[in-house]
């Protein structure tokens, strides 16, 4: 089962709202999903963005793949970096 980080979408029309998810690549958009992982709020100017870090580092840890905007998110975050900083102590 391949597993993907990505955005469900909620929030009503013009007004949108966004959970970070693990689900699994064959499901639709808003379906099923694994676990969720944090929040993305693009309305405000300066948008919100709240991650649970030990969810996303497991979840990247098992092999999950993050879509390209969940990947941005994730580094502007500090996430990424410190997920290529364990692999290289893994080594």
């Amino acid at each position: 089962m391949a597993v993907k980080l990505r955005l469900k979408r909620g929030g009503s029309k013009q007004r949108p709202f966004y959970r970070i998810v693990a689900a699994d690549a064959r499901s639709p958009r808003d379906g099923r999903f694994i676990d969720t992982i944090g929040t993305y709020n693009p309305i405000p100017a300066e948008y919100e963005v709240n991650i649970n870090e030990e969810k996303a580092l497991y979840w990247l840890s098992q092999g999950a793949q993050p879509t390209d905007t969940v990947k941005n998110l994730l580094s502007k975050k500090g996430i990424i970096a410190k997920y290529a900083d364990s692999k290289k102590e893994g080594k």
